[in-house]
């Protein structure tokens, strides 16, 4: 079982210092936060979000910075296409709300680039809603806790079954710690038992700690990055950051030896607006 004021007394003497989390954080805080770290570690979001949060405090400030500006202030954080969501969001919110961050999850779906696991999360911890939200680690401590085994993949039922938990007082602060628990202590591969405030009632101790099963030891193989298009973009999107003017092709020839994949790559990120091409055949930022 998950003893909901365990949780939130955990959290309240062992969550991590993060920006985001700081008194006086705005919604939009909030939201950058959430798109930011989303499967980027929090240490790397931390001092983009810092830098982003100081030249564009508001979604108006954002709107209105250059899309170039925007691209090399997200730098090495991986799919820059959010960044680009990101600055469309703005823009909608400066369109339809004067700039303010709604606070239902219908309303916050309807934006650009906004999922529902941000959308939920952006109403619990910009505006303290009581609406489940669940995430890998969420998913993982109630699977651990309550069901006693590893869960391989998304539930249709998970929404559910936290929802039930929520408590009456303090609902995003429990939702927040369910979170920390399992990104610090009921992590996949080492889990920290003994400081768990879970381990007297957690039905997967009470079981054995069973090994997880063939399905959920493939489902976390982390996705190979070396050599994919993945990577080439990423190193095409460095050249055209750093230069201080248009680039021309053979500036980008030299990142990456495969021909077919190198145009594969600059295409891809040509169609997706990340990259210009000039009249003189140059490449440069949009």
């Amino acid at each position: 079982m998950i003893d909901t004021a365990k949780v939130i007394a955990w959290y309240r003497a062992n969550a991590r210092d993060l920006p985001w989390r700081r008194p006086g954080t705005t919604p939009w805080g909030v939201l950058l936060s959430e798109v930011m770290s989303h499967q980027t570690p929090v240490a790397r979001v931390a001092p983009i979000w810092e830098e982003w949060i100081a030249r564009w405090p508001t979604p108006a400030d954002l709107a209105a910075a250059p899309t170039d500006d925007v691209l090399r202030a997200w730098g090495t954080l991986g799919y820059p296409r959010r960044a680009l969501r990101l600055k469309e969001c703005a823009q909608t919110l400066v369109d339809a709300s004067d700039g303010s961050v709604p606070r239902s999850v219908p309303a916050l779906l309807a934006l650009p680039g906004i999922g529902d696991y941000t959308a939920r999360a952006v109403a619990a911890f910009a505006y303290g809603q009581a609406v489940p939200v669940v995430d890998t680690n969420v998913r993982r401590v109630y699977a651990r806790a309550v069901l006693g085994r590893p869960v391989a993949r998304p539930q249709k039922a998970e929404l559910e079954w936290v929802a039930e938990l929520l408590p009456a007082d303090d609902a995003a602060v429990f939702s927040a710690g369910l979170m920390e628990l399992g990104a610090l202590v009921c992590t996949a591969s080492s889990p920290t038992c003994s400081s768990c405030p879970l381990r007297d009632d957690c039905a997967w101790l009470a079981a054995g700690s069973p090994a997880p099963t063939a399905d959920e030891l493939a489902r976390r193989k982390v996705q190979k990055f070396a050599g994919t298009d993945r990577q080439v973009r990423g190193k095409i999107m460095k050249v055209l950051r750093e230069a201080t003017e248009p680039v021309p092709q053979s500036a980008i020839d030299i990142v990456w030896p495969d021909d077919a994949q190198r145009s594969r790559a600059l295409y891809s990120l040509l169609e997706d607006g990340l990259a210009a091409q000039d009249a003189d055949g140059r490449f440069r930022l949009p």
